[in-house]
């Protein structure tokens, strides 16, 4: 029996739903429930809701290495420790660089500098100590540069994990998201074992397409054997669309993780 748990963004599927319905078919399916921007969202609905909510977007503006972006970072960062405390929920989900409703970035960056490295180590190192005062963990999520996210800064999966072993902090974790490491990385196996206790969370969906896990190339049944392997016990997350019904998708998901 796995040892993790599973969860569902609740941006991409159910979408012919009001977001707070979406929220109420995933948790009556029984898995957890992930969501982005909360600032549009109706908190007090989400809150009174019943769900488990597992993780959400750490931040509304601002980046890691410019020292005026690094302060809206902070300050929205705060802001978003106060809403995981009223919807209860452990993990908060950062980004290379601040995005737009496109997810490209909002400050594209060609050429990432180690003063750039360095300061984004003391940026997150700070974020660390402001999740473990609130009792949270901020999970800095790996993009692709080639289909998705091209000029994001400290996209790669081997950037974030070198970003959050230097940190070294309790508050920091990994959010490996294995559809965007297929892209722009592969070797997704040796991947998990090398972050290993790095990883807060694993984002999964399929490639091409980012649908439910069975719908491409990624074999997910092997990546759950060796999620089993290394004894995670963290959330797996499916942060995809639905190829057609969302709640079919949903049990694709599960079976994959599951038996």
């Amino acid at each position: 029996m796995a040892s993790y748990q599973l969860s569902v963004c609740a941006e991409m599927v159910f979408l012919d739903l009001p977001f707070i319905e979406r929220v109420a078919r995933i948790d009556a399916l029984g898995f957890g429930v992930e969501m982005w921007n909360w600032a549009n969202k109706d908190l007090d609905a989400l809150a009174a809701s019943g769900a488990r909510f597992t993780s959400m977007t750490g931040y509304l503006t601002g980046n890691l290495t410019d020292d005026e972006d690094i302060a809206q970072l902070l300050h929205s960062a705060e802001q978003s420790l106060a809403v995981a405390q009223r919807l209860n929920c452990p993990s908060l989900n950062l980004h290379g660089t601040g995005l737009d409703p496109q997810g490209l970035p909002v400050k594209p960056v060609a050429v990432v500098t180690g003063a750039m490295w360095l300061k984004a180590a003391d940026t997150l190192s700070r974020l660390a100590h402001m999740a473990e005062q609130a009792g949270k963990v901020f999970t800095l999520e790996n993009l692709n540069l080639p289909r998705d996210h091209p000029g994001t800064p400290f996209a790669k999966a081997c950037d974030t994990l070198a970003l959050v072993e230097a940190v070294n902090r309790p508050g920091l974790k990994m959010n490996l998201d294995l559809y965007h490491a297929q892209i722009g990385e592969g070797d997704l196996i040796e991947l998990i074992r090398r972050c290993g206790p790095a990883i807060g969370e694993i984002q999964v969906a399929d490639v091409p397409g980012r649908q439910q896990p069975g719908t491409g190339e990624i074999n997910y049944r092997a990546i759950a054997r060796t999620l089993e392997d290394i004894g995670y016990q963290g959330v797996v997350a499916m942060e995809g669309w639905a190829s057609g019904d969302s709640t079919e998708a949903l049990l694709k998901f599960r079976d994959h993780f599951t038996r």
